[in-house]
Parts: structure tokens; sequence; C-alpha cells
């Protein structure tokens, strides 16, 4: 049963785009595609979802089969182990709840990192105990062993996440070089290594970045690299204006220690060589893993045909607009900007991003092509639903959404 259900993802993907449609075409992508940090988000999200359905009909049916054996609902009379694992699932319950609604519950990006952690940590410490001492499942050796495995798993984990990676982090430091004001209420930071040569990155993928605080802080934030692996010793991250942490970059100072955990992602053309030729889909400051990967091909003097639709709002935000005009002579680039507020003399795409746009900028001949999209949630959406109506196969479509928490 679970072999044919790991099938389906692959059945739908090898179906052609009319069969594989709607949801079905979704699920496939979303299963399917290289584990971006947006696969493993969502991932990570419905599995606690699922996790907790579980949960609560293991409860209710412990209840069920057997009300003595699960006592009374109050604490102060009910068995130890119970109370522990009814607590757990409070906790798993109020967890998830706070994740999955954190923006409508108005609760800060940074206190909530920090609260998910400890209630995931309780949850599961609760839960270990909860098993170890009351779960009959647990008579034998063999199973006893098993479980203890697991749970040392378990710990392993948090150790190494919340212990061992921000000690290595501490001794690899960066200092903001310089930091410059980009269009859209946007900034790039430039970090240098200090007592080290960095790291090294395909362009496209992105880093946790903490500035200004100790790795061990649990303030970092996802953001991706902007600049190009070919330039080595420094880095750049183009952040905008979003919430608290990245309105505060544009204060940053140069000098000031930071701390990049990287890299991660598989949204990049160099998992590619053999493409010929690469479509970029970009609105907002979803450029900057793009711009990133246009300035390592040009800086490599790539000569494959390259497409870039940039959606944006105004043209007085649209990030990088200099620096792409200059891309397309260094390129074979194809630049469509598609403003949806545009001055009444514009003279390029209006609107939004949209299937009849796409067929007519882009050659008939599309075999070969792999196509990047990166923005705000609902434009990828129409962009894929598009490329689904053009034929385009699912292998050839690589997205990464900004927005995960």
């Amino acid at each position: 049963m679970y072999l044919a259900l790991v099938m389906v993802p692959l059945a739908l993907a090898a179906a052609p785009p009319t069969v594989a449609a709607g949801f079905g075409w979704d699920f496939a992508k979303r299963a399917c595609a290289p584990f971006g940090i947006d696969v493993i988000y969502f991932f990570h999200r419905y599995l606690a979802l699922v996790m907790l359905v579980l949960i609560a009909l293991h409860a209710l049916l412990a209840t069920a089969l057997d009300p003595g054996a699960v006592g009374p609902l109050d604490p102060r009379h009910a068995a130890p182990a119970i109370s522990l694992g009814r607590l757990a699932l409070g906790l798993i319950a109020a967890l998830l709840i706070s994740s999955l609604w954190r923006k409508r519950l108005g609760i800060e990006y940074d206190y909530w990192r920090r609260v998910h952690a400890v209630l995931a940590i309780l949850a599961l410490s609760l839960a270990v105990i909860h098993v170890d001492i009351a779960a009959r499942m647990l008579n034998s050796p063999g199973k006893r062993l098993a479980w203890t495995a697991l749970s040392l798993a378990w710990l392993g984990l948090i150790v190494h996440v919340r212990l061992l990676r921000p000690w290595r982090l501490l001794r690899r430091p960066f200092r903001v070089a310089a930091v410059q004001a980009e269009h859209g209420r946007s900034v790039s930071v430039q970090l240098q290594a200090v007592g080290h040569d960095g790291f090294d990155y395909q362009p496209g993928q992105f880093a946790w970045l903490s500035v200004g605080d100790s790795p061990f802080a649990l303030r970092e934030h996802p953001f991706s690299l902007a600049s190009s692996p070919t330039r080595p010793g420094t880095i750049t991250f183009t952040i905008k204006a979003l919430g608290d942490f990245s309105t505060a970059m544009a204060e940053c100072k140069p000098g000031t220690v930071a701390y990049v955990d990287g890299p991660y992602g598989a949204f990049s053309c160099d998992r590619y060589p053999k493409a010929a030729g690469f479509v970029f889909i970009a609105g907002g400051v979803g450029i900057a893993p793009i711009i990133s990967m246009l300035r390592a091909l040009a800086d490599r003097n790539d000569p494959r045909p390259l497409w870039l639709f940039y959606g944006n709002r105004l043209w007085q935000h649209t990030l990088f607009r200099e620096e792409l005009q200059a891309l397309g002579e260094r390129l074979d680039l194809r630049l469509v900007h598609i403003l949806g507020e545009p001055a009444a003399d514009w003279r390029g795409e209006r609107g939004l991003l949209r299937q009849e746009l796409l067929a007519r900028h882009l050659p008939e001949q599309r075999t070969g092509l792999h196509f990047f999209i990166c923005g705000p949630q609902p434009m990828i959406g129409v962009a894929e639903h598009a490329l689904r109506a053009l034929a385009v196969p699912l292998r050839r479509v690589h997205s990464e959404i900004f927005d995960l928490a």
C-alpha cells in the first residue's frame, strides 16, 4: 500500500500536462522536485498536521477501548503517564496552531521561532516519557531497544541543530563590508569572511543569515544569495523591508559581525548543465536568486539563450533594472518587464503575468529549456499553471517560494 502511494507522484509527473492537471500536477511537482527549502517546509508542516491527527485518534481509541486505563481528565486523579501524554498532545496542538496562523495571530517571527523550538522540545520530551512508562508496546527487549534508539536519534538531532551547528558558525564569522540601498525599499548587504575563505555555493541557493547576534540566539533568517560564486571573497544578500529584521538591515553598519549558515536549496541553473537555455520568471524581490544566476552566467561568458520575465507593480520599485539592462549586453538575454501600474508612456507589458504573454515572447520550440520561478506565491501558481498549459514538462519547471512561515 505504501509503495503504491509513493509511486503516485511519479506516475503523475510522467503523464502529459493535459492528464496531470490541477491538484494532481501540483502534487506531483511538490513531491518529485529536488528537495528545496520550500518543499521541506511544506512537508514538515503537513506531516505535523498528520501527526496531530494520528495522536488524537490514538487518544480517542485508547479511551473508547479501555476508559479505566486512561482515567479521568483531571490530572490530580489520572495516572502521571496519561497526564504527560495529554500535555504533549496539547503542546503539539499549540505548536501547530501558532505556526499555521502565525500572521493572523500577530506573532512576531523571531519570537515565534524561539517559542516553536521550546514547544517542540517539550512536546517531544513529554511524549518520550509517556511512551516509555505507559505504552504496552515496549514489552520486549527488542522493542524497547528500537524505541531507545529512536529517542536518542531525536535527541542527537536537537543537539546538532541547537548546539553543534551554532558552535561551528561561531568559529566562521563574517563582517558587513557594505550596505547599498536598492530600488523598492530593498538593500544589498555585502559580507566579507573573517579568518576563513567563506564557502562554495551554486548561484540561486540561499543561506540563513544572523547579523549582530550570536548563532545561538535563534535569530537567523533565510535569504537568497544574490552574488555570483565566480567572485570569491564576498557574498551578497538583497533584502526587502518586509519585517522587523529586514527593515533593520537598512541601518546595519559596516563592521557588524554576521554569521551565515549555508548554502542550502536546489534552486540553481548549475544543476542543469546540459540545458539548452533558461527561462527566468520573477516577481519583486524574487529576482534575488535569479540575479545571482544571471551574474554567474555572465561571468562565465555563457552563450545559451536566456529569457527573463520580471513583474513589479511600479517601475521605480524594479530591482536591478540598470544592471539587468547591462547584463543584456553580455548575455543572450531577452528581458521582459511587466508592470502592474505603469506610467502612461510605458511601452512594455502591462498587468499581470499570463499564459498569452509567455507564449508571445517564448520560442515555439522550447525543448531543452529549463524554467525557474521565484516570487510571491500567487505569481508562482499562475506561472506554473501557464507553463503546464504550454505543455512544458514538469521536470523542467523549478520554483522556490519565499514566504514560508
